[in-house]
């Protein structure tokens, strides 16, 4: 039977879609739940995420785990991303938090981007990504539903959660190296993103990075904190980005000095 909101107001679709959206760019690790082999029994699991370019989910797994035996039988599976963060800010009450679960398709990628995705987010996993019974996933979206707390539950398509990536080559294939030189070049930059959008203290000891870069957007990551940085336009080119991350320090500013 599907949730029913009891809300008398009407949930904003496109606000939460957005934060469904920032919900798993910046989220580290989720629940993957698959279909038993052979009897079909729920079984729930945990993996560590990334995201790729549009958004979609990417995890790394092994063929000697029983999920992957699983999705290998029967690729219909669903991974719930949880944001409640234990509590946090919801008086105390994690039902309070937003959730989103995310069902579709399980299927292998080769994809190099995805690897270099998944291992600037999971550095860890860079000592096991070559073993041979390991390989890259990534869930083909059918549907999604987020939970915000009371009156704040909205079924999600995967239109709703894919950023478009149409005419966007040019910076897609330029992702990898403005990540690299921003990593190398411009931590003061990230740090800067990170106080001002982020609302987090700059410390040198423990610095951001960027991990992916986007048409809407950048991706930051600091231990297991994620954060996402938006653009202002979409950036469909390498010029175009370079532009919008200029902006961002431009903006950064303006706003740490306006509050400063």
């Amino acid at each position: 039977m599907a949730q029913v909101n009891n809300s008398p107001e009407v949930p904003d679709k496109m606000a939460i879609a957005a934060e469904a959206r920032k919900l798993v760019r910046e989220s580290f690790k989720a629940s993957l739940a698959t279909l038993d082999s052979p009897d079909g029994a729920p079984y729930a699991s945990l993996i560590t995420l990334a995201t790729d370019a549009a958004g979609a989910p990417l995890f790394l797994i092994s063929t000697l785990a029983r999920h992957t035996r699983n999705l290998v039988h029967d690729p219909r599976a669903a991974i719930l991303i949880d944001g409640t963060g234990g509590g946090s800010g919801t008086g105390g009450d994690p039902l309070q938090g937003a959730r989103l679960t995310l069902s579709g398709r399980a299927e292998k990628t080769n994809d190099p981007a995805a690897r270099r995705r998944f291992l600037a987010r999971q550095a860890q996993a860079g000592f096991y990504a070559d073993f041979p019974d390991f390989s890259f996933w990534t869930l083909r979206l059918e549907g999604a539903h987020f939970i915000g707390g009371f009156g704040r539950i909205v079924d999600l398509a995967p239109s709703d959660l894919l950023i478009p990536l149409a005419g966007a080559d040019d910076v897609l294939a330029a992702e990898g190296g403005i990540v690299a030189h921003m990593n190398e070049d411009h931590a003061d930059a990230l740090a800067l993103y990170a106080q001002a959008f982020g609302g987090e203290a700059t410390d040198p000891a423990s610095p951001w990075t960027m991990t992916g870069l986007d048409p809407e957007g950048c991706d930051l990551l600091r231990g297991t904190a994620g954060l996402r940085v938006p653009f202002a336009s979409r950036a469909l080119t390498s010029h175009d980005a370079r532009k919008e991350l200029i902006r961002l320090v431009d903006d950064a500013r303006a706003k740490l000095g306006s509050t400063g």
